[in-house]
């Protein structure tokens, strides 16, 4: 154990991976222009909600004819909304790395009984997207929040593909550059890379994507929630702010003001710079500690937000354990909070490097994190 405490601490010690940090010098006072106690559906209301669908297509640079819409239920909403709608027009490939893309296996085999082929890869690791036949529906997520990996690119999807790409990149939107061309439904939460507030799902439609909902009708009936259409044409309302259920004012106002942040900064170029950065300080930190890796196997495929960690000492008989002691500790000492493995990974750290976090307070961790370390050692002596 070193003798002394780091002299510094993060400034903000919030890592969590979800709800995420706060812009920098985040205030309630922002919020001051939210409607509150009025309809959704008055002026001021749907005006609120369509500045954050413009603005929102505006940063992320979408193609002209995708269509954004703001859902119930978080991330998990807007893919189950994908897949109840679009699923079973065609075969099906689902792949999977980590937990949230073995969950939507789930409901494609078991609730949607659907006779998907099923490629997986364990923690650290992704698929082969060279195996993956385009031709049939393929459902995928971008980046794996709980494992720390991600597709580095789209290279492998053809531009000429049959079938409908499905993405779940609710760790990656805001944070990755996104082959848009080559996806077909993409869909996030607010809550993460920028920071905002939970319970609101956005997804995103290319015009594939809304001609499979205007041409197929699922062979199960489709919750009133789940629904995009009305007598065979796109409910367009969805996508011009006219939302499917009550949303929460105080939370748009809150993404309003996150994508202003962003934009004031430089859009989003200076938003993957800033993950770039962050994930660049933990990787430097590790490369320079043998008792520590990364959880990724190749850097090429290693997430820039969801940082995950593992501890490779030999002294370490009770990985589990151990990782939340550390974790425990940093807690304690107020300097990183909520930094533990999901629980369905294998054990370690996972540091949440998202667009919204400096990366001033990263490095400042990372000495933390080996007194933590040798804390724990000391204790197994």
């Amino acid at each position: 154990m070193t003798a002394t405490l780091p002299a510094l601490r993060p400034t903000n010690p919030r890592f969590s991976s979800g709800p995420c940090a706060k812009i920098p010098n985040y205030s309630l006072n922002m919020l001051e222009d939210a409607p509150l106690g009025r309809s959704h559906r008055a002026a001021v209301g749907k005006s609120k909600l369509a500045e954050a669908i413009d603005l929102t297509a505006e940063i992320l640079g979408l193609p002209e004819g995708y269509r954004v819409g703001i859902v119930p239920g978080s991330d998990t909403g807007a893919v189950e909304m994908a897949l109840w709608s679009m699923l079973g027009a065609r075969p099906v490939e689902m792949l999977a790395w980590e937990s949230f893309g073995e969950g939507w296996v789930t409901d494609v085999v078991k609730q949607l009984k659907l006779d998907a082929v099923v490629r997986k890869a364990p923690y650290g690791e992704i698929v082969d997207f060279a195996e993956v036949d385009f031709d049939k529906d393929v459902v995928f997520t971008w980046n794996g929040t709980t494992s720390g990996v991600r597709l580095p690119n789209g290279d492998a999807i053809p531009a000429d593909r049959a079938g409908l790409t499905i993405c779940d990149a609710t760790s990656a939107a805001f944070a990755m550059e996104l082959p848009w061309e080559k996806l077909d439904v993409v869909t996030f939460s607010w809550q993460k890379v920028l920071g905002g507030e939970g319970a609101h799902g956005v997804i995103i439609l290319s015009p594939r994507a809304v001609e499979r909902l205007e041409t197929y009708t699922p062979a199960w009936p489709l919750p009133k929630i789940f629904r995009m259409t009305k007598g065979g044409k796109l409910i367009e309302g969805i996508f011009r702010g006219e939302t499917i259920n009550t949303p929460s004012m105080l939370a748009v106002e809150d993404y309003l003001v996150s994508l202003k942040w962003a934009k004031s900064i430089g859009g989003l170029s200076a938003l993957v710079a800033r993950a770039s950065a962050n994930a660049a300080a933990v990787n430097d930190f590790v490369s320079t500690h043998d008792w520590i890796a990364n959880l990724a196997v190749d850097a090429a495929t290693a997430s820039t937000t969801s940082v995950c960690l593992k501890f490779v000492d030999a002294r370490i008989k009770d990985g589990a354990s151990f990782a939340k002691a550390v974790a425990k500790r940093l807690e304690k000492e107020g300097v990183a909070l909520d930094i533990g493995a999901y629980r369905d990974a294998p054990p370690g750290l996972r540091i949440w490097c998202g667009s919204t976090v400096e990366t001033s307070d990263v490095a400042t961790l990372m000495p933390w994190i080996d007194w933590a370390f040798q804390a724990e050692i000391a204790a197994l002596s």
